[in-house]
């Protein structure tokens, strides 16, 4: 490969790795070239269609009550929308011991939203950039929220302080308190390896959440962005299709991996 095919291979993976940013502190875009991280740095696609998926998975079910309301016919997406309900409930059912509503609202909430997140990596990488560069002259857009970093790790946080509530909720802030002193090792000498275990564990929680969705989708973003790169179009299809196809069990699997886990470990914190 020569100097000029590298250059543009490294080029257009990098443009399609940043994300459209806008700087807090300044109040103005971060420049296209320089892209930073910082606190008071926002990524603004990601946060945008995140919203606009939240926003359309509330639309689609509020839709949906309604017509189960006014007792309308049922139509293939209202079957498809009771099937996902009746598949989370039994999952909650066959994990946790407590039916709190709470759990059912939040585990359908993670698994539909972030399936419709996923899903937004078989839209062609190259079509929506090059729409918003023409119509609105945005050089920069990324459209898979799941494969940035600071939207998985601010939803496994949320399920974090979730976790911390119902463990102070179950036993009560000192025998919350007591369990990471006295388990697992009921001995004082102990006590202090006990404190270092249990915060490893509680800290495993949302780090291994958000790391495990982002890892997944940051890699099937890369791999699309190697098959365009690297391949000619009119052979794009031949590869692209077929990964386009195994990575619609990516999608659904990784959500609910997540669901799974956050249903698991408020479950833990159930426990008497």
């Amino acid at each position: 490969m020569s100097y000029d095919n590298n250059n543009y291979f490294y080029d257009y993976i990098h443009h399609h790795l940043c994300n459209l940013q806008f700087d807090l502190k300044n109040f103005s875009l971060v420049n296209n070239n320089n892209p930073i991280n910082s606190f008071w740095v926002i990524n603004i696609d990601s946060l945008i269609f995140s919203f606009l998926l939240g926003l359309t998975f509330i639309v689609i079910f509020r839709h949906i009550i309604k017509s189960h309301i006014n007792n309308c016919k049922p139509n293939k997406l209202q079957v498809l929308v009771e099937l996902i309900v009746l598949f989370i409930q039994k999952n909650v059912k066959d994990i946790s011991n407590k039916h709190d509503t709470f759990i059912y609202s939040l585990s359908l909430t993670l698994f539909v939203w972030i399936t419709l997140m996923n899903t937004m990596d078989i839209i062609p990488i190259d079509i929506l950039p090059y729409i918003f560069n023409k119509l609105f002259n945005i050089p920069l857009l990324r459209i898979l929220p799941s494969s940035d970093i600071n939207i998985t790790t601010s939803m496994a946080i949320s399920i974090f302080f979730i976790v911390l509530y119902y463990y102070i909720k179950n036993k009560g802030l000192l025998g919350f308190l007591k369990e990471l002193i006295t388990h697992p090792f009921n001995n004082i000498i102990l006590f202090p390896i006990n404190i270092v275990l249990e915060l490893i564990n509680l800290l495993s929680k949302p780090i291994s959440l958000s790391l495990r969705l982002f890892g997944n989708m940051y890699a099937s973003e890369l791999i699309f962005m190697l098959i365009t790169s690297l391949v000619p179009w009119w052979f794009q299809w031949i590869i692209s299709v077929p990964w386009a196809i195994f990575h619609i069990l990516v999608i659904v699997l990784q959500s609910f991996i997540f669901m799974i886990l956050t249903i698991v470990y408020i479950s833990t914190a159930l426990k008497e």
